[in-house]
């Protein structure tokens, strides 16, 4: 019998959470006073619709990244989040770290088309396809963005708007988010949950993926990271599937503020299918 509550709940099984999440705001600040920065631009209708997009020395044909925060569609926005910019950066990828509406203020659905939003506004600008990494929450939404049918969304959008992606420590499966207690914020009922979990669309029709997972996250999680590598990879995608040794479902992100890391080395690969 699966304990829904103790698979899904990160803060109890990481007691030191808080200062992780501290030290994340210390070196978020830190690498946005040095970086090459615009700052909270909009790109949908909403005060939360906005984005921090940073430029590296050289952005003149650089690759586009978006990375999604995560926060169980419930916490933060894209300021603590700031130096996962920062190995990618140092690379030579310009780098977008929108953040989005939150739940309960509004559904999951509102959420994912807000990161949509989010999406088409980059390629609008720039012109060129994404890889989107997204961690947790942020890692569903990556997934969700991947599999998306953009032309059905406007003509002038491309197949192949986002070519790649990391999800990290995601949630493709939303079905789970049904059994807990947190859905008395998100009001997903089985078939709503089924509708939004990338895990139950068609594979994307092309694209590379990384997918990430640290060593001692829940076995939900290393189970829903096994569960989209199979389905993508049953469909012909490349998948890789990485996990971090000895990391949590939080200190699993600590890779991407350095540009020699395998986790940048992994997602700067990526962004050569952009």
């Amino acid at each position: 019998m699966i304990d829904w509550e103790t698979e899904y709940d990160n803060r109890a099984r990481v007691p030191s959470f808080p200062t992780i999440v501290a030290r994340w705001g210390h070196d978020a600040a830190a690498f946005r006073d040095k970086a090459r920065i615009e700052a909270d631009v909009s790109y949908g209708a909403t005060p939360r619709c906005v984005m921090d997009i940073f430029f590296p020395a050289a952005p003149e044909n650089a690759p586009v990244v978006m990375f999604i925060h995560g926060g169980y569609w419930r916490a933060f926005d894209q300021k603590p989040f700031s130096h996962m910019a920062k190995g990618l950066v140092a690379r030579g990828a310009i780098v977008a770290v929108p953040t989005y509406d939150l739940s309960p203020y509004v559904t999951l659905s509102t959420i994912l088309d807000e990161l949509r939003d989010a999406a088409v506004f980059l390629w609008r600008r720039f012109q060129r396809p994404l890889m989107v990494a997204g961690h947790s929450a942020g890692g569903h939404a990556a997934a969700a963005l991947m599999a998306t049918d953009w032309p059905s969304l406007a003509p002038d959008l491309p197949a192949g708007l986002v070519t790649s992606c990391m999800p990290i420590s995601a949630l493709p499966d939303l079905t789970p988010m049904t059994k807990i207690s947190l859905n008395a914020d998100f009001k997903l009922d089985e078939a709503e949950a089924r509708r939004l979990s990338p895990l139950f669309w068609p594979a994307p029709k092309a694209g590379r993926a990384v997918v990430v997972v640290g060593e001692t996250e829940s076995d939900e999680y290393h189970r829903q990271t096994n569960d989209l590598v199979a389905h993508w990879r049953e469909a012909g995608l490349d998948v890789e599937r990485r996990i971090v040794r000895g990391a949590n479902h939080f200190t699993v992100l600590a890779e991407l503020s350095d540009p020699k890391s395998k986790m940048v080395e992994d997602a700067w690969s990526l962004t050569k299918d952009a």
